[in-house]
């Protein structure tokens, strides 16, 4: 395919590019999901680092650039099971007030919901 327009984006190098970022992202959540629980409390890196990852992965599929890719589905929606478990079991311990508790497990359901839905657009065409 070559070039196809003028932007960064728009050749075969950088949708090759873009590809090995959004893998890394994709391998580096699988692997924390895959892990320990444990790594992925709310106080632990992966337990921030998890959600930040699917929100790159989100802004980058939102610019529609060749070579992002995504996760299935059905792999989103379980690790957003998995993942929300830890956080539910564990948040409580660090003492955050209700109305921050309510507040970020919304953000982290809609981070997980948006990326989903930004696969099942992309899987739709």
């Amino acid at each position: 395919m070559g070039t196809w327009g003028p932007g960064n984006f728009d050749d075969d190098a950088a949708a090759d590019h873009l590809s090995r970022l959004t893998d890394q992202l994709v391998t580096e959540v699988a692997e924390a999901m895959s892990g320990d629980p444990v790594g992925i409390e709310p106080d632990e890196y992966w337990g921030v680092a998890v959600p930040a990852n699917l929100e790159l992965l989100a802004v980058l599929a939102r610019t529609d650039h060749v070579g992002v890719l995504l996760p299935e589905v059905a792999t989103i929606e379980a690790w957003k099971s998995d993942y929300l478990a830890v956080w539910d079991s564990t948040v409580d311990g660090l003492g955050p007030s209700p109305e921050f508790r309510a507040a970020r497990r919304a953000v982290l359901v809609r981070t997980f919901d948006d990326l989903a839905e930004l696969r099942r657009l992309a899987d739709a065409g």
